[in-house]
């Protein structure tokens, strides 16, 4: 029988889940690409994977904003919306912690979730997953823009049809007519054409390499050998890259975990977690830190005087505490005529400063920014420290008044937020050894 399907608050968005099971243990499944929860127990293959999961452990399914039973979205989702759904579906079913198993495209967002909200992470389990779908020098795995232009023309003219190639995802069953076809079916029901292409899309911009080494929970990184769609090497270039991570890769070809043989599959996870016993105490955590200054406030305390300045600073932080509560900002502190912030989210981020920057138009001063996207330590309750606060403080400092600035490491977990940026290249950062491209959010003054 088919669990019941629920629906989870996110912000606006409904999100669809299921819970199967009453383990010990919290796995909550990220899927791939395009999900349907209620398709998924129409495949026995997929169920009794499913099903042998909720011998140790309560299983929770979910469908991503704008695929399968959840709501249809109107513009792409980001990797950070996406986090914070499955956080909506956490809270919606009582789990405070519970173990990520991120399949293909929906490992990228585990990871970025484990390395954002370790308190909250048992675990991070990858099977099939990549750090990006560009190709490059120190990634060749990849596709190139020509491979990927394919596929999206596949997507736009055959969506879920015969020239898609699905078996290439489960070569063992591709001559399998019965589950072919329930593949093409799943994947139609998972997501519109329009949509498909669109996540897509945002799938090939999207990167998560610069946030790897942030990851500090248990880390189980699962591979196929033959596997073509994501090649075993990119999971070997995930756990150089993740510390202590168990990187295991099995024999065959097939993309879909389900697919091929499973019982090793499952008794590796099921091993990895009942196994496992997380630290509690979390001193390092991935944030997106904002730091904003006035421009020329010595200028503006000389020809204004210390009452009128001191009311405009008052006015002034005010504003910024508004935009900062509005876009779930953490106020680290003032730093007398500016403010370091911390986010959970870098949309969030860009999206405050760039309000912080309209409204304080009306006391007729300008702000510069400077976001960055890095692994803080927490230092006592309430402060943060470290290079990726030194880096923002100093991208902040290359900005020109009313410019907001951003890392790359930004730029590329913002893929699908709309948000345009000018390059403004590679500036030496005073006390950062490591050269950083930086970008310039549209719509300087």
């Amino acid at each position: 029988m088919k669990p019941k399907t629920k629906y989870a608050k996110s912000d606006e968005i409904n999100i669809a889940y299921q819970v199967v099971g009453d383990g010990p243990i919290d796995i909550v499944y990220v899927p791939g690409w395009v999900s349907n929860i209620d398709m998924m127990w129409e495949n026995p293959r997929l169920a009794r994977f499913f099903i042998r999961l909720t011998k140790f452990s309560r299983l929770i399914l979910f469908d991503k904003r704008g695929t399968g039973l959840s709501d249809r979205v109107t513009e792409l989702s980001t990797l950070e919306e996406r986090m914070h759904d499955v956080r909506a579906v956490m809270d919606a079913v009582g789990s405070e912690r519970a173990a990520l198993f991120g399949h293909s495209e929906g490992g990228s967002m585990s990871a970025l979730f484990a390395a954002t909200y370790p308190q909250r992470t048992l675990a991070l389990i990858i099977f099939g997953g990549y750090a990006k779908r560009k190709h490059s020098e120190d990634y060749p795995w990849a596709p190139t823009d020509e491979e990927r232009q394919v596929f999206y023309d596949t997507i736009e003219n055959d969506w879920g049809g015969g020239e898609m190639d699905l078996g290439s995802l489960a070569p063992t069953l591709a001559d399998d007519k019965e589950f072919m076809d329930w593949l093409a079916s799943y994947f139609r029901a998972g997501a519109s054409p329009g949509a498909a292409l669109a996540l897509a899309r945002m799938n090939t911009e999207a990167e998560i390499s610069n946030i790897l080494d942030s990851i500090h929970v248990p880390t189980l990184l699962l591979y196929r050998t033959g596997d073509i769609d994501v090649r075993v090497e990119e999971g070997k270039y995930l756990a150089d890259r993740i510390q202590g991570s168990k990187f295991i890769e099995f024999p065959g070809a097939d993309h879909l975990f389900w697919a091929g043989e499973t019982n090793d599959i499952i008794a590796e996870i099921e091993e990895f977690l009942t196994g496992t016993r997380p630290a509690e105490e979390h001193d390092r955590v991935l944030s997106t830190i904002l730091f904003t200054d006035i421009v020329g406030s010595t200028e503006h305390l000389t020809e204004k005087g210390d009452k009128r300045w001191m009311e405009i600073l008052e006015n002034h932080n005010q504003l910024v505490r508004a935009e900062l509560n509005r876009f779930r900002g953490k106020e680290i502190k003032n730093t007398g005529d500016g403010f370091l912030a911390t986010f959970d989210g870098p949309s969030r981020a860009v999206r405050c400063a760039d309000a912080i920057r309209d409204s304080v138009k009306t006391l007729n001063i300008r702000i510069t920014a400077g976001i960055h996207t890095g692994e803080c330590e927490m230092i006592g309750v309430d402060d943060i420290g470290g290079i990726a606060v030194h880096t923002a403080s100093r991208v902040r400092n290359e900005a020109r008044p009313g410019e907001i600035l951003i890392t790359q490491t930004v730029k590329h977990l913002l893929a699908g937020s709309g948000l345009e940026f000018t390059d403004r290249g590679t500036p030496s950062l005073k006390g950062i050894q490591e050269q950083l491209q930086i970008y310039a959010l549209k719509g300087v003054e």
